[in-house]
């Protein structure tokens, strides 16, 4: 089904999402998903592309990025065995800001399968654009939970997608660095990461704008360190012309953007200004491109105004206006007083001067100057394909990036994988790399699905 621009836009999602709780007072709400989920349906945006649930992968394709052990843990930690295990606990970096409550494991299986399954559909070229509000989970490391983030579905959904694309951009609007994306692809050409965020002493601490990438993957490191205040014009002023130019040199052929709401003004781990029309400004700007799009949720703690700039940038997507007022929903009272989709701004100072702003984006077309245009891309011996069928068996030993990037050769799909991902089939294979729940569009008279 094609949007209102034409474009095939697929929606992963599943109800579950919003059942799983990181415990009293954090700030990490997965509810949120849900809620975004159900301003969607009542806006009718449903009914403009195919929606679809997630079957959870197994342990060992998440192992193509984390590492065997890691995951393991993950498996089996729970509440009431957690005192077991206090050395891998701390191993681990789960405890503090990445605790430990029911479902853990659960819960990274269905924002990963979203992000993978999704970027098994641009693969295919079934789809245009794909949306998971679930996944951007951008800072778990290789064997290491941080900020909230325990298995980083960019990298693995990135990964993926470097089986038919020889080159990925990933870009990240989310008020914090994407150190994990960035990590995981410092040394390789093939992956060029792109973020723009606050710096300082402000959570990771990294993304210095000095940082742009080792050896092969010099000068495919790309960050904007900003100040708090950030504003819609200033961050029009700089995102465009880097973007343009990135598309211009990388030539991707295909983009993860990443949309974390923290950037919002108002947010209550954030400290930019940013209005929702700027935030999904954005993403229009990445649209125009005509590039497939893996589009990811990632932070945003204010609940009332997560749901808002993601079913509006679920619109942008779709190419079609959404009212300001908002439809009755389940969660109409989170709205309140106003009950409008847009928000005033507030007036804080913004810290990030015109000069300021011009340096850093003339040092960062400096950088840009040294990319090949088209990066040279060493192609290696296949490897196997991991098994990602059920959800059981001990996962594998680790495949370090450089090993699985090795494995993702563009143009290498098998005939039995096309057939068995065959659309007509619905999703329904179990021979299918991602198998998912297909959901009919229904017809414009037919009710709004439960929530």
């Amino acid at each position: 089904m094609a949007a209102s621009n034409g474009r095939r836009v697929s929606y992963f999602y599943d109800a579950e999402i919003g059942n799983f709780h990181y415990g009293q007072g954090h700030p990490m709400k997965p509810h949120r998903v849900r809620m975004t989920h159900n301003l969607v349906v009542n806006y009718g945006l449903y009914r403009m592309m195919e929606v679809f649930r997630p079957k959870p992968v197994n342990a060992a394709l998440m192992t193509r990025f984390h590492s065997d052990d890691y995951i393991n843990f993950l498996r089996i930690i729970t509440p009431d065995n957690m005192h077991e295990y206090l050395r891998q606990l701390q191993r681990f970096n789960v405890g503090e800001d990445c605790p430990v409550f029911d479902g853990l494991f659960e819960f990274c299986q269905l924002y990963t399968s979203g992000s993978i399954g999704g970027a098994v559909r641009l693969n295919q070229q079934w789809s245009d654009v794909v949306i998971n509000w679930a996944g951007g989970l951008h800072h778990a490391k290789k064997s290491e939970a941080s900020g909230f983030c325990y298995v980083n579905d960019c990298v693995l959904g990135i990964l993926e997608l470097l089986k038919r694309h020889q080159r990925v951009l990933y870009i990240d609007i989310d008020i914090h660095h994407g150190d994990g994306v960035e990590e995981a692809f410092y040394t390789t050409n093939r992956v060029m990461t792109v973020s723009f965020h606050k710096f300082g002493e402000y959570f990771p601490g990294t993304g210095d704008a000095h940082d742009v990438g080792y050896d092969e993957g010099k000068n495919y490191a790309i960050n904007f360190p900003l100040h708090d205040g950030m504003d819609d014009a200033s961050f029009k002023s700089i995102f465009e012309p880097i973007i343009g130019k990135i598309m211009e040199v990388f030539a991707p052929g295909a983009v993860v953007l990443q949309c974390g709401a923290d950037s919002l003004s108002g947010d209550r781990l954030g400290c930019f200004n940013l209005s929702l029309k700027g935030h999904a400004d954005c993403v229009k700007y990445v649209m125009t491109f005509g590039v497939p799009m893996l589009v990811l949720g990632g932070g945003g703690y204010t609940l009332r105004n997560v749901p808002r700039v993601w079913t509006y940038e679920t619109s942008v997507l779709l190419g079609t206006e959404v009212k300001d007022v908002l439809p009755y929903n389940d969660y109409f009272e989170y709205y309140g007083p106003d009950y409008r989709l847009h928000m005033p701004v507030s007036n804080m100072e913004n810290l990030n001067s015109t000069e300021y702003l011009e340096h850093i984006k003339t040092q960062l077309f400096g950088v840009l100057k040294d990319v090949e245009a088209v990066p040279g891309v060493q192609i290696k011996s296949q490897a196997d394909d991991m098994d990602t069928s059920g959800d059981g068996g001990a996962a594998p030993a680790a495949a370090p990036v450089a090993a699985a990037l090795a494995a993702a050769q563009p143009d290498d799909v098998s005939k039995a994988e096309e057939n068995d991902n065959n659309p007509d089939a619905k999703g329904t294979s179990d021979n299918r790399e991602h198998p998912a729940e297909f959901f009919p569009t229904p017809g414009p008279d037919a009710p709004p699905p439960a929530p």
